[in-house]
């Protein structure tokens, strides 16, 4: 098989199984509206995603857009909502309608999905970093407040409240850590999806100090392990550019891109 059929076949894997209820485990709430999926987070987050938007022509799309902004307007807890856009998905019109009712872009991020076997290997840790899955309160807040810091943002109880809500929901989520001296080094979480060959990698992120010397190919590859020994045979996950090199030296191939919109209530 080509490297392009092999693409394709990881694509259509990823529409038919992850674009559904398994996209969003932890959600309060998901209300159906046409081809959207309208989903309330904790922490006041709405996101909205859908499998396609079948035939709609740009009149139709911006219906929806409007559609869906005011369902979420109508929910005073909601201060922010994410519209998830995927780059191989035919919209006609989106980016226009989404920009017109109050949303920004992100940058875009690549969809990387690759063979869970394949990442699955050995990777030397540099002396004195080791590995490690937590689960309690305190481990769970400095793992976060880790990210926070790595990825340029204040550090708040948002994530580590969802992570630790999830956690008692025993949906199967792993949070992984490499620590060295009793401290966190690099992170990542790992979402087996239920009912799907799938499992995600998520949140990888390294403090720029110990970066270049493997440790977040290690965790990537202890997360495949365990998504082996779960039964899931394929890794995916949504990544910037910074970690897009990483992960296609782990194996992965970019079948496309994703980019998330947002608006803030004013």
């Amino acid at each position: 098989m080509t490297q392009r059929e092999t693409k394709a076949r990881l694509l259509a894997a990823y529409d038919q199984q992850l674009r559904t209820d398994a996209e969003t485990p932890s959600a309060l709430e998901v209300t159906k509206h046409g081809p959207l999926r309208l989903a309330t987070f904790l922490g006041g987050r709405g996101f909205i995603t859908y499998r396609d938007l079948g035939d709609a022509d740009e009149q139709s799309v911006r219906r929806l857009v409007e559609e869906a902004v005011g369902y979420f307007q109508a929910k005073p807890e909601i201060t922010k909502v994410e519209w998830k856009t995927r780059g191989h998905d035919r919209a006609p019109g989106l980016h226009e309608a989404l920009l017109h009712n109050g949303f920004t872009p992100d940058p875009p991020e690549s969809i990387m999905i690759g063979e869970a076997q394949a990442l699955s290997v050995d990777v030397p840790l540099p002396d004195g970093v080791t590995l490690r899955q937590v689960t309690d309160e305190a481990d769970v807040r400095a793992m976060s407040a880790m990210q926070d810091e790595v990825f340029g943002e204040p550090v708040s109880d948002e994530m580590a409240d969802a992570l630790l809500r999830r956690l008692s929901l025993d949906d199967s989520m792993e949070l992984w850590v490499a620590e060295a001296d009793g401290h966190i080094v690099s992170a990542g979480r790992l979402e087996p999806v239920p009912g799907t060959d799938f499992a995600g990698i998520w949140g990888g992120a390294t403090r720029e100090e110990w970066r270049g010397r493997g440790i977040y190919r290690a965790l990537t590859a202890r997360r495949a392990q365990s998504a082996l020994a779960k039964g899931k045979t394929l890794i995916h996950s949504d990544s910037t550019e910074f970690s897009r090199p990483i992960l296609e030296r782990s194996g992965l191939l970019k079948v496309s891109t994703t980019t998330p919109y947002r608006w803030a209530r004013g």
